[in-house]
């Protein structure tokens, strides 16, 4: 793909692929640092707890290019509704 607004890879990225499982040329860096954390256990992404800390490292769910209009609807159910955030 190319990178746009709706999309963004950035191969030079040290840890590029920083997920595996994803096809490189639709690999999606755009949401780096998940904006779906904040949910805990209702993120629903592909994670394991670790000690009490959540690991995403098993999860591609954001770095998915077609995922891209599922993610920004799940920020905008968290901005408007904030009871679902964990702290």
């Amino acid at each position: 793909m190319k990178n746009s607004e709706r999309f963004f890879c950035n191969r030079d990225c040290k840890y590029f692929p920083c997920h595996k499982g994803v096809d490189e040329t639709e690999f999606n860096c755009l949401f780096c640092y998940c904006p779906l954390y904040c949910l805990g256990e209702r993120c629903g992404g592909d994670f394991v707890m670790k000690n009490g800390v959540k690991s995403c490292v098993n999860c591609s769910r954001p770095h998915i290019a077609g995922n891209f209009d599922e993610i920004n609807r799940a920020i905008k159910d968290i901005i408007f509704s904030d009871k679902n955030m964990v702290l």
